[in-house]
């Protein structure tokens, strides 16, 4: 059913929805989807809860990320997908788009379009990928004071506070910083960019609370799988800018082929058919809500007839 009619979406507040998830036994599994066909074919995977990276979204716009976009950008980007998907969305909120009026807005916007939580990070602008070098970090009781306006602010999303501290001050100071952000009204804690087992123990064991592990790839953190982050005690864990890299990666591919062949005929088989992708976004679900539209007839697979 598309979203145009679906009276069966989950009237349950979004925030409600993520924390009963990472409630259960378990870790809590979220593929980034920087678009929304990348969040329907997470869904169709079988995950119950997404990601938005603010890296992501910011590459998908030929920028970098630099905290550069605006709550608007990001809304648009969260609107979207969870409108597509109907599933929780944990959103990247960088450093609050500013100092705690800011965040309190970032957090009323993000609930109206949907978003099930907001990471919130102890970085000053203009902030970086947590496993770059020489980040410049707010100081704790600044970082805390945007975690108390965004509980004041929340309905019921939830709140998750990333400290990028470790990398530069130490892992003491990190789990310190936790438990001050804690103590501030956060849900959640991210330790970004930890670099080893034992630290992500470590911190788990200092803090007790639910945390949020990132395996974003060509990091500092290790490739570790769901079920060891599980055994290290995250009851989280994201791929950030998985869906993406792909994706980009495919379509390097792509115009490079065109360029030199002049044809993509090679790649079909790397493809989602058409046939796939209306399946996918309810193509013809759509079409079946306007009298006016007649259903479109997908042509064979002229593959399958061993023709051009």
């Amino acid at each position: 059913m598309v979203w145009l009619t679906d009276t069966r979406r989950d009237a349950t507040p979004p925030g409600d929805r993520i924390e009963a998830l990472w409630q259960r036994p378990g870790i809590l599994r979220m593929p980034g989807a920087h678009n929304a066909m990348a969040g329907l074919l997470a869904k169709r995977a079988g995950f119950e809860a997404l990601y938005i990276s603010g890296a992501a979204i910011t590459a998908s716009m030929g920028l970098p990320d630099l905290g550069m976009i605006t709550i608007e950008e990001l809304c648009f980007f969260t609107r979207m997908i969870f409108r597509a998907t109907d599933l929780p969305i944990l959103v990247d909120g960088d450093t609050g788009y500013g100092e705690a009026l800011n965040v309190m807005r970032l957090v009323r916007e993000l609930e109206a379009a949907g978003a099930a939580a907001v990471q919130i990070e102890d970085q000053i602008l203009p902030k970086k990928c947590g496993h770059l070098n020489d980040k410049k970090l707010a100081s704790p009781s600044d970082m805390a004071a945007k975690i108390a306006a965004a509980r004041r602010a929340r309905t019921h999303l939830r709140i998750i506070a990333r400290t990028d501290a470790v990398a530069s001050e130490g892992l003491d100071a990190g789990i310190a910083r936790a438990r001050l952000y804690l103590q501030a009204g956060a849900d959640a804690i991210f330790p970004e960019a930890l670099v080893n087992e034992d630290m992500f123990r470590t911190f788990s064991k200092a803090v007790g609370v639910p945390l949020l592990a990132n395996m974003t790839e060509f990091g500092r953190t290790p490739y570790y799988t769901a079920k060891q982050f599980e055994s290290f005690g995250y009851k989280m864990l994201i791929w950030p800018v998985s869906s993406l890299r792909i994706s980009a990666k495919a379509m390097t591919e792509l115009y490079a082929t065109l360029a030199a062949e002049g044809t993509a005929k090679g790649l079909l088989d790397r493809m989602q058919t058409r046939a796939e992708l209306y399946e996918t976004i309810g193509y013809h679900e759509y079409e079946a809500l306007d009298a006016s539209v007649a259903r479109s007839a997908v042509p064979d697979d002229i593959r399958a007839q061993g023709g051009d």
